[in-house]
């Protein structure tokens, strides 16, 4: 008797249980390519030396530098004024009018009048003398009119308008237990509250008084440019108090240094007050605000300085991805790997997997040691490094491993779009590196290096800024000083867009064309 025999047919649909073999089969074909991994490793050593290159000087004055101070919310914080103060136990107030605020530049050697705009002057309560205390202050500015600020990082705008002879403007302070509430008015009668705020800590016994501080000249700065020193002066009459004060003479001094925001110059009004019918004239200089990046951090790094060298490691493993997939079409071989997995797709998924893990592990290396060997560094040779919370130092670290992962499979995708390796590596260069190195080096306007730094797989590089942007800190907040226009997770996602939409039209075209 005779019969037919049904062959045996798998249930399991072609490729799809394959596919782990597939992503094992392109780690191999990797692997075993020695010029690729070399590559993978050129990328680790180029962003590890252009790093240590470039964060290399010493200060002139050399020695480890002073940490920062930091504030109560453990930010960088300069806390530079002219203090003239007494201390107040209790509950209390203290009330002033302010009728004049002038300052002084020294332009390269010529001294010349003008007032900063975030120069401050006015009347200020601290926890105690300590660099990076809390506080609360109200006070008159340049160009911003008078402000609450507390705590280094919290601003409440109050009236606009200068002051002047003519247009004095009252400030009062009062504190009722923890609360500090100020106010302002045009003719010490009629009062204006501007906020109130509960300073961190503060004790029975605090110190209040009149403050004055002007950060360095920033108008004219420009990114790697030395700031102009500069001073402030403010004229204030008699003041009224409430509350238990101590007895005798005010007290007078600086706190802090000029820090990263103001110096002093010889040919400037010193720092200092005089007391006059009760009222005060009072010079000063530096700042009590939170530390910011570019020209203001002046002398120090942040974290995105050590790593400067991503830029030629995505370079490096851009190159590797390209011809990762290009070598195949000019060996011929694209037509084996395509009999063995006849779901192109998958193939380049599979590929962009593989470059990718290469790339995230090889910027995982490179940047977590420029990290944690810059940093010291840096300090040793008389540099201020710009603090940062351990979630941000990690958001950094492996930010930047994907940073070289997007782009490496942004590369894949380009190379199988035009499978041809010099056309592919040049183009991703262009989309990537070039539009960064344009915004970064102040060679384009500043509106055009923010559009290319939103638009284009550039924007993934904010993923790296650590610099904070307050809008009531004097500073140049620019591509070119580490300031991005986009918000470190943002500027990734378009560069993660720009990748998605690269490898979906190469697997679109990887399916429709010859494979040869």
């Amino acid at each position: 008797m005779t019969g037919t025999i049904t062959p045996y047919r798998s249930e399991t649909k072609p490729g799809r249980a394959d596919f782990p073999s597939l992503v094992r089969a392109e780690w191999t074909k990797f692997r075993t390519v020695r010029g690729w991994t070399v590559g993978a490793l050129v990328a680790v050593l180029v962003m590890m030396a252009l790093g240590l290159v470039a964060t290399s000087a010493s200060t002139p004055q050399g020695g480890r530098a002073e940490a920062l101070a930091t504030g109560p919310g453990g930010e960088a914080v300069n806390d530079s004024l002219y203090f003239v103060h007494q201390r107040l136990s209790g509950d209390g107030s203290i009330t002033v009018p302010v009728t004049s605020l002038t300052g002084r530049v020294d332009f390269a050697g010529t001294a010349r009048d003008r007032v900063q705009s975030w120069a401050k002057a006015g009347l200020i309560v601290k926890k105690d003398l300590t660099q990076g205390s809390s506080y609360a202050a109200v006070m008159i500015t340049g160009a911003h009119g008078v402000r609450m600020q507390y705590d280094y990082t919290h601003d409440i705008a109050g009236t606009r308008g200068a002051v002047t002879a003519s247009t004095p403007r009252w400030l009062r302070l009062v504190r009722a237990g923890d609360t500090i509430t100020t106010y302002d008015s045009a003719d010490g009668t009629r009062w204006s509250k501007i906020g109130s705020a509960r300073p961190a800590g503060l004790p029975g016994t605090v110190q209040v008084g009149l403050f004055v501080t002007s950060p360095q000249n920033m108008e004219a700065a420009t990114p790697g440019a030395t700031m102009d020193p500069a001073t402030a002066t403010a004229v204030f009459g008699a003041a009224a108090f409430d509350g238990q004060w101590s007895s005798g003479a005010w007290k007078g001094e600086q706190l802090g240094r000029a820090g990263t925001s103001g110096s002093y110059s010889p040919r400037l009004p010193e720092a200092g007050y005089t007391e006059e019918q009760g009222g005060f004239t009072v010079t000063g200089a530096g700042d009590i605000a939170p530390v910011v990046g570019g020209p203001a951090l002046g002398n120090g790094f942040s974290i995105e300085n050590f790593l400067v060298g991503t830029f030629a490691g995505a370079i490096a493993m851009m190159v590797v991805a390209t011809m990762f997939v290009t070598s195949e079409y000019r060996r011929g071989l694209i037509r084996t790997t395509l009999t063995a997995s006849p779901r192109r797709g998958r193939v380049l998924v599979a590929k962009a997997l593989v470059i990718g893990s290469v790339a995230f592990v090889a910027g995982l290396l490179a940047a977590a040691f420029m990290v944690k060997v810059g940093e010291p560094r840096a300090r040793d040779n008389g540099f201020h490094v710009f603090p940062v919370q351990g979630a941000t130092e990690l958001r950094v670290i492996v930010g930047t491993a994907l940073l070289l992962a997007v782009a490496a499979v942004l590369a894949l995708a380009v190379g199988a779009l035009l499978r041809r390796s010099a056309a592919a590596i040049a183009g991703v260069v262009v989309l990537l590196v070039l539009p960064y190195v344009l915004a970064i080096v102040s060679v384009l306007p500043d509106g055009a290096s923010n559009w290319l730094l939103r638009i284009t797989p550039a924007a993934g590089f904010a993923i790296q800024q650590t610099v904070p942007r307050y809008d009531f800190v004097a500073n140049v907040y620019t591509p070119s000083t580490g300031y991005y226009p986009l918000s470190p997770w943002a500027g990734l996602a378009v560069l993660c867009g720009w990748a998605a939409l690269a490898l979906g039209a190469a697997g679109v075209l990887l399916r429709r064309r010859d494979a040869a």
